[in-house]
Order: structure tokens, then C-alpha cells, then sequence
């Protein structure tokens, strides 16, 4: 999946934002970061997600369904990781507010597995219904970073206490992830992400203006506290072709390792996992639980009917996974996270509507070749 804030604060939009809290001193390392082998070769896979963005944000809310009641929680747009906890202690409260003790769950995404986790936490025996699992969901194919206001949703179609909803489910979802630091296999970790520009920073390119009356909503501000701050490295003192460079951390989702651990914790603790297709809602008269936590995404688009959905699409080409690598870079339209379970290079595009309403989930492999090619200039030779 497509982080345009895959760096906290460090897309090429928010150069002065960065500079403004930066460290007034430059920073020299005695090393720099181990150079990607970007080789055509080393391409292993080329996946697309489509991501479910909606303008007023993610769908979290109550709906009586015959004799079910249903608790919504998807559309999150680019931020669906990052926001899963937090989200999901919103659809659990609601879904548990009468007493309820058995729950369903649709879908197994990273929505999905953190519903079912947060309500079994709470007391209930819970089943998760889906079509796909892990690695054939949607979630699978995300980017892997720490990017809670990414695509969240647009200005002034929100209701006065987003702002408020979306700081707290970042919040709760940023200190439950910090639980899964030091695991073995690393589901989640701290890795150094780094901003190059051919221009000191603040004086380069800005993202291309577009005659859109709409803009993306961006609330990154509200967790400055939480936030790494960046410092400005000296010229030469790193391995990029760029002379210009800023350096901050931030929080990486190892994604086929997290995905298998909350799986087995989900069924450790007595879940269940049940295959079934849902093509309208009227299906959930097949189930036995009276409580349903509907957590579809993109799918939810066509079993609710939901046309404020609207697909954005990503492409990433993996890389294989090269040791000492685990750090993020962005340059240019490119942006390139080296996790451990393979290294993700995508194209971000000219503007921020890159992808916006492109429900084509074919992946290009030409497109992919291109941005591997566009990588290998990332270093100095």
C-alpha cells in the first residue's frame, strides 16, 4: 500500500514543518546505511492494494441489520495499520455495550484480526468470519509503516470531533504496537528513515499543485509529543547520490510477522477462524452471533453498498530482503522501507490524488522495473 507519509511529517510537503523542528545542529554518522542491491533481479513479486478511503473518514458506527446489530469499522484509507487498535476499541465498545459476550467478526485483515483481539480481550468469545486470510488479504500488501493520517480523509468533510477520534484511535493503537517491540522476528520495530533532497531542506520542490477544491486532511501535528524529531545530516556524511539529507526514526510493521502473531494469539485464546463469503447483508442471518463487527474495507463497498468508498491504489515492488537493511527512504516521487520480510519500492506520484479513484488491482511490472531502476540511483557510486 501507498504511504505518502511513510517518513512522520516527511513528505516533500512537509519539508518546512520538518526543518522548523528540526535540531538546529547538523548530524555527522560515523556509518551510513547499507546500500540497497536494487537489481532487476532481486525483484521477487510485484503486488497492488486498493485501499478504502472515504472524505468524512473511517466508518465506525452502529446499524441494525433484521435481527443483528452491526458495528461498521472500515474505511481508513491509507492508515488501516496504523489505526487498527485504536479503531478497534471504538467498534468493540459499541459492539459490547448491551452485554454482549458472543461476537463476529467479517474479515480477517489487519482490522479484522485487531477487533477480534481487543473484544477477547474484553471478555468475549469471538469467531471470525471471512473469505480471504493472511497472505491473501488486502492488509498483506500494505506498506509496513507507521502512517496514521495517511488518506484519512478530506477537509471540511469530517464532523467536528474527528480531529478528536482520529488523535485518540492513533494514540491507543501507537502504545498497544510498542507491546510488540523486542518480539521475536521483529513484528514491529524502530527504524531510521531518511528524506533526501537535491536543495537544502525547506528550498526544494513542493508536490504539484492540482486544481482540486478538495484537500487531504493532515493531523500529524496533534502527535508532535510522540513524534521523533529529525536532524539534518552533513553533506557527505552519508551514502546518498542527494547532498541534502534528514534523518528521524519511526515505527515499521514487519507485516507477515505481525499478521501471524496476531493470528495466533486470536486462536491461542480461543478463537475461531470461518471460512465464509458474504455477498450481501442479508447473509448474516447465517450466523449465530447477534453482535457483528463488519470489517470488509475495499469489500465493504460492494456488500454495503457503500459508494462513499472510494479506491486508491498502490503498487509495490518487493525487493529481496538484504541483511543489515531496516531502514525507510524517500526521494523525489519515490519512496523504498527495507523490512525483514522484503523491501518495498513505490512510486507516490507528482501529487497527492496519486491512485485516487484507480480500482485497478492488475500489478505492472513495468511500472515496477522503472522504480527499482529509479532506486539504484538513491547512492553515490
Amino acid at each position: 500500500m501507498d504511504r505518502r507519509h511513510f517518513l512522520r511529517g516527511a513528505g516533500v510537503a512537509g519539508l518546512a514543518g520538518m526543518a522548523a523542528r528540526a535540531s538546529a545542529t547538523s548530524l555527522a554518522l560515523p556509518a551510513g546505511p547499507v546500500p540497497i542491491r536494487a537489481t532487476p533481479d532481486r525483484l521477487f513479486r510485484v503486488t497492488v492494494c486498493l485501499r478504502a478511503f472515504r472524505a468524512a473518514g473511517p466508518r465506525i458506527e452502529a446499524e441494525e441489520v433484521g435481527r443483528k446489530k452491526v458495528i461498521h469499522n472500515y474505511g481508513h484509507g491509507g492508515s488501516g495499520w496504523s489505526l487498527s487498535w485504536g479503531s478497534a476499541e471504538l467498534a468493540v465498545g459499541m459492539a459490547m455495550a448491551n452485554g454482549a459476550k458472543e461476537i463476529a467478526v467479517i474479515g480477517a485483515g489487519a482490522i479484522g484480526l485487531t477487533a477480534a483481539l481487543t473484544a477477547q480481550l474484553a471478555g468475549a468469545s469471538v469467531t471470525i468470519y471471512t473469505k480471504e486470510q493472511f497472505p491473501n488479504v488486502r492488509s498483506a500488501r500494505a506498506t509496513g509503516t507507521w502512517s496514521p493520517d495517511s488518506r484519512i480523509a478530506l477537509e471540511g468533510a469530517v464532523d467536528g470531533g474527528f480531529g478528536d477520534r482520529w488523535e485518540k484511535m492513533a494514540r491507543t493503537s501507537f502504545s498497544t504496537y510498542q507491546s510488540y517491540l523486542g518480539m521475536e522476528g521483529d513484528p514491529v520495530e524502530w527504524t531510521d528513515r531518511y528524506i533526501l533532497t537535491d536543495t537544502p531542506m525547506g528550498e526544494g520542490r513542493r508536490r504539484k499543485e492540482t486544481d482540486r477544491p478538495e484537500k487531504f486532511l493532515h493531523l500529524e501535528d496533534r502527535l508532535a509529543d510522540i513524534t521523533p524529531r529529525s536532524v539534518e545530516l552533513e553533506p557527505g556524511s552519508h551514502p546518498f547520490r542527494p547532498q541534502y539529507a534528514r534523518l528521524n526514526s519511526s515505527l515499521t510493521f514487519n507485516v507477515a510477522d505481525l499478521a501471524r502473531r496476531l493470528t495466533q494469539d486470536f486462536l491461542i485464546a480461543g478463537g475461531r477462524i470461518v471460512p465464509m463469503t458474504f455477498h450481501s447483508p442479508s447473509d448474516l442471518s447465517r450466523l449465530r452471533e447477534k453482535v457483528i463487527i463488519n470489517c470488509t474495507g475495499y469489500g465493504a463497498r460492494a456488500l454495503w453498498g457503500d459508494e462513499s468508498i472510494v479506491p486508491v491504489r498502490g503498487q509495490i515492488a518487493w525487493l529481496i530482503p538484504q541483511p543489515g537493511a531496516h531502514y525507510g527512504v524517500y526521494y523525489g516521487t519515490l519512496s523504498m522501507l527495507a523490512r525483514r520480510d522484503g523491501i518495498v519500492v513505490q512510486e507516490t506520484g507528482e501529487d497527492e490524488w496519486f491512485g485516487y479513484n484507480d480500482a485497478n488491482e492488475e500489478p505492472d511490472r513495468a511500472a515496477a522495473d522503472a522504480s527499482v531502476a529509479t532506486l539504484a540511483q538513491f547512492w553515490r557510486s
